[in-house]
């Protein structure tokens, strides 16, 4: 066999594989935005195409949970949180990547050890942090704590930093720029996909977290999306009639924006992961 021919032989067979991974992860949204036109006794049948669809699903579930409101008050957190961790995390990670100081190696280790310390740990402490402050109930503790950034996105962005060229910040201080005009005015235009990547991270995060609402959150007005379907599942999911269908149908009303953001980020999305981490 030529050369040629094994080369064609190797990239079908790793087309193939491509395509064989994509069905995988795409059947299961497939299946729930099937799933959530189909009228009760179909919801289980493994149709992909409705044998009789219907509107019904999405009708019953905005008259019978608030989920304009719990999207609204999801898309507020989100938005702050994403915005939070990315601005402190990338003023932190400036700070290890263009300064040299002084113990800075040492320092750096202990910020990224404080990602082996499991969330549960300090789930208590910071519980009745929040609870001196007096914000229990309400939705602050859900992206305030991002104001003092994140390990991960620190170490994220730091790599990105130190891949950058030094001849703009030298030339940017040659007109007279000032510290906080290195990093505003030049670092973060140029790395632009690192903070795209992290926002879009924490966007993720943010959305689906449920441990922290139903920690902070007792108020059906202050639900955010993930807390709200707990109790749409609480709801319709239990007892011996279980209304699946209206689980299904909030489950996809509630994936469609996170959808749409990625979709809308995705060129940063590839170019941040694909050149952060390519110096160390």
């Amino acid at each position: 066999m030529s050369g040629a021919r094994r080369r064609r032989w190797a990239r079908g067979l790793v087309v193939a594989a491509l395509a064989a991974l994509t069905v995988v992860f795409v059947y299961p949204l497939v299946w729930l935005l099937s799933a959530s036109f189909k009228p009760r006794a179909e919801i289980f049948d493994n149709r992909l195409v409705p044998r009789s669809p219907t509107l019904e699903n999405y009708l019953t579930v905005w008259e019978s949970a608030p989920l304009a409101l719990w999207l609204g008050n999801t898309l507020v957190v989100t938005a702050l949180a994403a915005t939070a961790v990315t601005l402190s995390s990338a003023l932190v990670a400036w700070g290890f990547a263009h300064y040299r100081f002084r113990g800075r190696g040492p320092l750096f280790g202990v910020v990224l050890a404080t990602m082996m310390l499991p969330g549960a740990v300090t789930l208590i402490p910071t519980y009745l942090i929040w609870h001196q402050l007096g914000f229990v109930g309400t939705n602050v503790p859900l992206w305030a704590g991002n104001l003092f950034a994140s390990a991960f996105y620190v170490f994220l962005m730091r790599q990105f930093f130190l891949g950058l060229p030094r001849e703009p910040f030298e030339a940017a201080r040659l007109d007279g720029a000032s510290e906080w005009a290195l990093f505003w005015r030049v670092a973060v235009p140029l790395c632009r996909p690192a903070l795209v990547l992290t926002f879009l991270f924490e966007a993720q995060s943010s959305w689906t977290d449920l441990m922290r609402p139903l920690v902070y959150l007792q108020d059906v007005a202050t639900f955010t999306v993930p807390r709200g379907l707990k109790a749409v599942v609480d709801q319709f999911g239990a007892g011996g009639e279980s209304q699946w269908e209206v689980v299904v149908t909030a489950s996809v009303i509630t994936t469609v924006p996170m959808i749409l953001l990625f979709f809308a980020g995705q060129r940063y999305f590839v170019q941040g992961v694909a050149t952060t981490g390519s110096k160390g």
